[in-house]
């Protein structure tokens, strides 16, 4: 029983330089923030709650492939389109939200560009803060402003890798 109470608990995580930690943290709250200004000043529904994961695994988990940018811009990509389309055929029900959910899952996961926080904009948009067709300018614009910022963050010491590299530059390396 403890065995198994341990594989619950237990970290699998690496241990990581504290400097990494705090230099992740602060990108991850900069560039949220930024998104935030950015909405404020334009009246752009920009601040939308999955970015904030997606913000997390750019910068605190770069080398995960949930981080790299074709899943994020993929990822947002399907999760948009079953929304849009679901709400275009039947916009009332909330379980026609739940079952895009898992089909945007299955075709990410099928098409190899998973990446969680997106599989959430079908809930996003049968909650109605935002019109179904501003989410794709708005997250594409958000998705794009947060892979350009993670491309600098892990350029500055302590250096980083992201996105990452092709299998072949590994390869030759």
């Amino acid at each position: 029983m403890l065995a198994l109470i341990a594989r619950f608990i237990a970290r699998h995580e690496p241990r990581s330089d504290w400097r990494v930690h705090a230099k992740s943290a602060a990108a991850t709250a900069a560039s949220v923030t930024l998104i935030g200004w950015l909405s404020a000043m334009t009246g752009l529904p920009l601040l939308l709650a999955p970015l904030g994961p997606t913000a997390l695994v750019i910068f605190g988990q770069p080398q995960s492939t949930n981080a790299q940018p074709i899943n994020i811009f993929a990822g947002y990509f399907i999760g948009t389109t079953l929304a849009v389309l679901a709400m275009s055929v039947v916009p009332e029900p909330w379980w026609l939200a739940t079952l895009c959910v898992g089909l945007a899952m299955l075709i990410m996961l099928v098409l190899r560009v998973t990446h969680p926080p997106a599989a959430a904009v079908p809930l996003l948009a049968y909650s109605g803060p935002v019109e179904p067709l501003v989410l794709f300018g708005v997250l594409f614009a958000a998705c794009a402003l947060l892979v350009a910022l993670g491309v600098v963050v892990h350029r500055l010491p302590p250096r980083g890798r992201y996105p990452l590299p092709l299998i072949q530059e590994i390869d030759q390396e």
